[in-house]
């Protein structure tokens, strides 16, 4: 037995295998596309956007390297919203092209897939970072004042807390990220490190909309994370930030064919609990 194997696997066939040649051709880069939206969000603020199920979506670095905060909701249903830790179970910490972000319970199903990724082969450098990451979470104005003593309202958790204002969320629907473009990894005491974003200018993530969603991304505070946040070097990262760019595509119905949105998990949440044997009283 391998004790390194990855430890979650499914019948041949099932939700972990992807069908990499249907998700190839409906990239952006495959054409046969309709421009829906496109927006830009500036630096150090967030902002939220429905993608419809069997859209595209990209999340570009429109000037240079920008390390940007995602959350993910079922748009009719918010109490079903993407799951990082089960995430990183059944695909991986870091996630690129074919991997699947997956929902909360009781729902457990992909809520995306990524179609694309132009830092796909950046792969592990040679402190084990990897980007894309599922490791950590956002920055927060709560560890914030209890790590310095101060008071910032503009870390991710709090772009994302006024971005879904406008949709009726609030502050107890923003979640654990996906951390785009950002490098992390775990050191040698297997402790969280992060390193400077190494995207470029025009670098994107793209994923595939399995079922209607609302999305919300936050430019961190942090930028590029080239200048330390916290600790005896720590500074105000302000020349290091730059804005994200935002594209919605609706692909050719024909590149669609045969593809459903997934059903929510077969389980139907018993729990070992009995349903009441009623008798007729009349």
């Amino acid at each position: 037995m391998n004790d390194r194997a990855a430890a979650y696997h499914a019948t041949a066939g099932g939700p972990l295998d992807v069908d990499t040649a249907f998700y190839d051709r409906v990239a952006v880069r495959a054409g046969a596309h309709e421009p829906v939206e496109s927006f830009e969000i500036p630096i150090r603020s967030g902002r939220a956007w429905h993608v419809p199920a069997g859209h595209l979506c990209r999340i570009v670095t429109v000037t240079g390297p920008q390390v940007g905060d995602l959350n993910v909701w079922n748009a009719a249903d918010p109490r079903e919203r993407m799951w990082a830790s089960r995430t990183r179970q059944l695909q991986r910490a870091h996630i690129s092209t074919h991997d699947r972000i997956w929902s909360t319970l009781p729902f457990l199903r992909p809520l995306l897939t990524v179609t694309d990724d132009s830092l796909a082969g950046y792969g592990e450098d040679e402190q084990g970072g990897r980007v894309h990451d599922l490791l950590g979470t956002r920055c927060d104005p709560y560890v914030n004042r209890m790590l310095t003593g101060e008071d910032f309202d503009f870390h991710c958790h709090s772009n994302l807390v006024r971005a879904v204002l406008p949709h009726g969320l609030t502050e107890f629907d923003v979640h654990d990220v996906l951390n785009v473009f950002q490098c992390t990894g775990l050191n040698d005491e297997d402790r969280y490190f992060m390193k400077a974003c190494p995207a470029r200018a025009g670098d994107f993530f793209e994923f595939f909309a399995e079922i209607d969603l609302l999305c919300a991304l936050s430019t961190c505070p942090g930028g590029d994370l080239s200048v330390p946040l916290w600790g005896p070097d720590a500074r105000d990262p302000l020349e290091v930030c730059r804005p994200l760019g935002v594209e919605v595509y609706r692909p050719d119905a024909e590149l669609l064919s045969g593809w459903t949105s997934p059903p929510r998990a077969a389980y139907r949440n018993l729990h070992g609990i009995k349903r009441p044997e009623w008798t007729d009283v009349g």
